[in-house]
């Protein structure tokens, strides 16, 4: 949490690490180190709530030890808010405490900014805003309990750290006497008590509750309070008589059993007069009892006992040992009128089931083994790691239907959260599949993957996952993904992520067919040419490309002609005047070159069409003086241009479309258009037809498909009149079944 002052220097980081490490302070209790190390960092401050923050950590430690806690998660307490007052607290606390804490301080200390600026939010709403909650914006809530379970799902100890917290900041307030934040108690009634709720922690549920309740509601606190104290005294003597009489009716029963009263909260017995619009007599557990027993025969004999004494109530038995709630609760809960007629409710349970209501799942996997063995560092193994494993799971199921009870409330289900068999919680899109379960571990993994295990069954690829379910995979030992996952009507990729990563993998592979198209290309050349010696790189470099790498690809795509290589190699023969080129009038009508295309400044000289581009109108143009040839007119963006202009600058000339002489049929220019598709019969007649619709003639066909024979790459050269009536055409393409891409080349 933040607080007023600045971090000490680096200095006294240093320090406190030697202290915490001294040989003294090692052989203690860890929760003594932890404070020690603490207190010279934390003493003289103060949180945002204006709680000093010794006192809190003090506080925190004392709440976890009340449900059973460990004295390893006790400690972590005091870490968690040292992060503020060290240069690189993650860095510091390994050295003093080792990883484990240093990872929970960092993953606290960011949860902590997700509250903060969560409460900024609620806070400038008002109290009555507050009060009502964050209905006005679900996405934002849902969005903020998200980014908490994954914090929790990194490490669970979070989960008790931060409900501790909560209950500390709360408590401080109340003592105090100082106003809570409306920002702080609504957040405690919204968030921290459901979750307590859903890990089964009743014994921090009800308190937060209470507190928020006071907060937020004062004057409705306040007359629960008088309701419940106006007959405080009549109340518990009541309750202390039929304590009496269940108790010797149980010891004449035979039944070692405790019987005690339960707790009175004023949240819940508010909640119920509201809920069923009940007069407080009415409130069935205003007064209660609480029986604890050996084993499960014993709690429904203790119930035999109890209606034995004491009419029941219809409609007010509940059996939750042979159903039990979602989060693990077990108990038998009845309600009886009493001697004096007014409705007593007892609830009966064994002493573990007890220990698991009050302090919950989250308490009772293990804290205290983890803290020794897990948490140090030392990786557990055999039936201990088994054990971890499931107690692990079963809190995160817990976390699970907390937050589907979140999006349920505000109708967003675009997110689930499945487990790795190490029950490490991963977050994806609904509808993922386990090959995106696969891309979200590695993408290696992802590229290997060929089969999958759900809860232990082996499941098609394209098995839509569920929240809460254990995924395997079964992965090749090398090889890449298949072309079908890319196949929308498959459904086997769902999260954009992994499709963007299997393109990559695909285009990987076509860059490097590409290249190794190019490579063998230049290598002939230069056998033809006697010049197998020559460096690569620097023939690269000389013709303007940054590696022969490089070269090769724009070879391979034909967009760079074998012929600027050779003039590179050959020897440059004796220039021939300007003067003796030959350059014959064109071919084409009077007025304009071949098809139109004119030299500016010179009348009728020789123009050809340049192969490499395929220029056509209305195409920016440039020209290019050959030798015996005429002006090869190219686009302006041409490659080729650009490498024949920085060897010879002075041979570009400026050239322009004039306008073609009327003559029966109009002028036609060669096109090459570029298509990636499907590999299927019938593709190319389809190609054919679609460019028919357009009155489009096509010319020449190369084609050439993938190694994986799914995928094959098209040249198609058509002839068009004007190079704008290509645009329609290639959306008629793109229509065709299987084609993913076409482009002008």
């Amino acid at each position: 949490m933040k607080t007023s002052e600045a971090p000490p220097p680096a200095t006294g980081a240093a320090a406190i690490v030697q202290l915490a490490s001294a040989p003294t302070l090692a052989e203690a209790d860890p929760v003594q180190r932890a404070r020690a190390f603490a207190e010279p960092l934390l003493a003289d401050h103060r949180l945002d709530s204006g709680e000093p923050a010794l006192a809190h950590a003090d506080g925190t430690a004392a709440v976890l030890r009340a449900i059973g806690a460990g004295p390893a998660l006790c400690a972590a307490a005091y870490l968690v808010y040292t992060g503020d007052h060290l240069q690189r607290p993650e860095e510091v606390v390994a050295k003093a405490f080792g990883p484990s804490y240093a990872s929970l301080v960092t993953l606290t200390r960011k949860l902590m900014q997700i509250q903060r600026a969560a409460q900024s939010g609620i806070g400038g709403r008002g109290a009555a805003g507050a009060a009502r909650g964050s209905q006005g914006e679900p996405a934002l809530q849902l969005e903020r309990v998200r980014k908490m379970l994954l914090a929790f799902s990194r490490d669970l100890r979070v989960v008790l750290l931060r409900l501790a917290s909560r209950l500390q900041t709360l408590r401080w307030f109340a003592a105090s006497r100082q106003p809570c934040p409306a920002a702080i108690a609504t957040e405690a009634q919204q968030v921290f008590a459901p979750l307590a709720n859903r890990l089964g922690i009743w014994q921090i549920k009800w308190e937060i509750e209470d507190l928020s309740f006071r907060f937020l509601q004062p004057q409705e606190y306040q007359r629960m309070a008088r309701l419940v104290d106006g007959k405080r005294v009549e109340r518990e003597a009541a309750v202390r008589r039929v304590r009496e009489q269940l108790l010797q009716r149980l010891t004449a029963a035979g039944l070692a059993a405790e019987v005690e009263g339960r707790p009175k909260h004023l949240y819940s017995i508010w909640k119920k007069m509201q809920g069923k619009d009940l007069a407080f007599e009415r409130v069935f557990d205003a007064r209660a009892l609480r029986v604890l027993v050996d084993d499960v025969p014993a709690c429904y004999a203790a119930l035999a006992r109890v209606h034995e004494a004491w009419p029941a109530v219809a409609g007010e038995f509940a059996d939750y040992i042979a159903r039990p709630k979602l989060n693990g609760y077990q108990s038998l809960h009845t309600v009886v009128l009493a001697d004096d007629g007014g409705p007593l409710e007892v609830q009966i349970r064994t002493r573990e089931m007890h220990e698991h209501a009050e302090h919950g799942v989250a308490a009772h996997w293990m804290y205290k083994e983890a803290g020794a063995r897990g948490y140090a560092g030392v990786s557990a193994s055999g039936e201990f790691e088994e054990r971890l494993a499931q107690a692990r799971k079963a809190v995160l199921r817990e976390l699970l239907a907390w937050e589907r009870d979140f999006a349920g409330t505000a109708s967003f289900d675009d997110r689930i959260y499945v487990f790795t068999p190490q029950a490490t919680i991963i977050d994806l899109p609904a509808g993922s599949t386990p090959v995106d379960f696969a891309y979200s571990l590695h993408t290696d993994l992802g590229h290997r993957c060929r089969g999958a295990r759900v809860d232990g069954r082996v499941v098609p690829l394209s098995t839509p996952l569920q929240s809460g379910q254990t995924v395997e995979i079964i992965a090749a030992k090398e090889g890449g993904p298949s072309l079908d996952w890319l196949n929308p009507e498959l459904r086997t990729l769902v999260s954009p992520r992994a499709r963007a990563k299997v393109r990559a993998w695909f285009n990987a592979e076509q860059q490097a067919q590409t290249v190794a198209r190019g490579r063998e290309a230049v290598e002939k050349l230069l056998q033809r040419e006697g010049r197998t010696a020559l460096e690569r790189d620097a023939l690269a470099e000389q013709l303007g490309f940054r590696n022969a790498a490089a070269l090769y690809e724009v070879v391979g795509k034909d967009e760079f002609s074998l012929r600027n290589i050779e003039i590179l190699l050959r020897p440059a023969g004796p220039e021939a005047d300007d003067e003796a080129i030959h350059l014959h009038r064109s071919r084409a009508e009077p007025g304009g070159g071949r098809g139109g295309v004119l030299v500016v400044g010179v009348d009728s000289l020789l123009t050809t069409l340049a192969r490499c581009c395929r220029p056509a109108p209305p195409d920016a143009i440039s020209g290019y003086v050959t030798r015996g040839r005429g002006v090869a007119v190219h686009r302006s963006d041409c490659s080729n241009l650009r490498h024949l202009a920085q060897a010879a600058p002075g041979r570009v000339i400026e050239v322009a479309w004039g306008r073609p002489a009327e003559a029966a049929r109009p002028a036609v220019y060669p096109l090459d258009v570029v298509v990636e598709a499907d590999e299927r019969p019938g593709l190319l007649r389809d190609l054919s037809e679609a460019f028919a619709k357009e009155k489009m003639n096509v010319t020449d066909v190369h084609t050439q498909g993938a190694r994986d024979g799914h995928t094959a790459w098209l040249t198609l050269t058509v002839e068009v009149s004007d190079a704008a009536r290509l645009a329609p055409a290639l959306a008629q393409i793109g229509r065709v079944a299987g084609v993913r891409h076409a482009r002008r080349k």
